[in-house]
């Protein structure tokens, strides 16, 4: 049987570096303790003026062509998740497919918010075990977050930040390396405690709309802290139940970069070494879609990945939604 394997793994991040120290001076306070202390966030990149969030997938993406030495050719589709895309409409996998030359590829763009990267990482292994006609995915997770931050909010303002991350997934006969499985899960009755809940059809942006801010994230409501804990948990155990593996045999496990204390405790309740989880939020803070793909390829360029390596995915966003995949190296 035909699975899909990961070729490349590639990141790009804006070089704009925003640091702890530019809230305190923003915010006339002292918040860099508490992001020190209880979420270890030292610093982000934000895009540029200039930048958006196609600058940042086009260069993830040909990085990740370049080390899967490939051509955009060679694509056959492009897998693009964000909640902050480049317009409205039309999607930003178009914009990328014509950008790096992909003039063979079809495209489209999904939104699971922050669970975005893994459900398209599940959908194109998924296209590639089934249908003979794709064989060279491009899978991105883009994020540029910062576009849509009130300033003077402490509680978005000083987490969220940009960047992308990008796999090339290709088609291998017979393999045991690869996609394993997945899961996904939606807890919608969340779906209006956070988002950017101003552009679309149900609250256009109007002028009213723009001096209320419903075009910026908010937080309306504080999620339960043990719920990202609770479903990780289970995604793991449902994934290593269904390949027959122990927990003990995963080498990584890339885990959606929103609050190290709550990686920290997923791995407690696994009953795994914290040191197998990744982290990146230190230096790059919450990139969304993109954190993901971007633990990884920071793990990959520290030489920590080998060949044979298991690999759990786990993702979570607003909606809410969480999304799992387990893949062998």
């Amino acid at each position: 049987m035909r699975n899909a394997t990961i070729a490349s793994i590639a990141a790009y991040a804006p070089q704009q570096v925003i640091t702890n120290q530019y809230f305190n001076e923003q915010l006339g306070e002292d918040v860099d303790t508490w992001l020190r202390e209880n979420v270890q966030i030292f610093e982000r990149r934000w895009c540029t003026a200039e930048e958006s969030v196609a600058d940042l997938c086009e260069k993830a993406a040909l990085i990740a062509l370049e080390r899967a030495n490939i051509t955009a050719a060679e694509v056959d589709l492009i897998v693009l998740a964000t909640d902050t895309p480049e317009f409205l409409s039309p999607s930003t996998s178009a914009i990328i497919q014509d950008r790096i030359g992909a003039k063979n590829a079809g495209t489209f763009d999904i939104n699971t918010a922050c669970a975005g990267f893994v459900t398209a990482l599940d959908i194109g292994s998924k296209y590639i075990r089934s249908d003979e006609q794709y064989n060279t995915i491009l899978v991105i997770g883009g994020y540029a977050m910062s576009k849509h931050l009130n300033k003077e909010d402490k509680k978005t303002v000083t987490l969220f930040a940009d960047g992308a991350g990008a796999v090339v997934l290709k088609a291998e006969a017979d393999s045991k390396r690869g996609f394993l499985t997945s899961k996904l899960i939606t807890e919608g009755q969340y779906n209006e405690w956070m988002g950017i809940y101003g552009g679309g059809t149900r609250q256009p942006i109007t002028p009213e709309a723009l001096m209320n801010s419903d075009h910026q994230l908010k937080f309306v409501k504080r999620f339960p802290k043990e719920l990202n804990p609770k479903i990780w948990t289970q995604m793991a155990n449902l994934m290593a139940n269904r390949i027959g593996e122990s927990l003990d045999n995963v080498q990584h496990f890339f885990i959606t970069q929103i609050n190290i204390n709550s990686i920290f405790e997923t791995m407690d309740l696994l009953e795994q070494p914290r040191e197998k989880a990744h982290t990146i939020m230190h230096n790059y803070g919450y990139t969304g879609s993109a954190c993901i793909p971007m633990a990884m390829n920071d793990a990959f360029e520290k030489g920590k990945i080998k060949e044979g390596d298991l690999i759990f995915f786990i993702g979570s966003g607003g909606g809410l939604a969480f999304a799992s995949a387990a893949f062998r190296m």
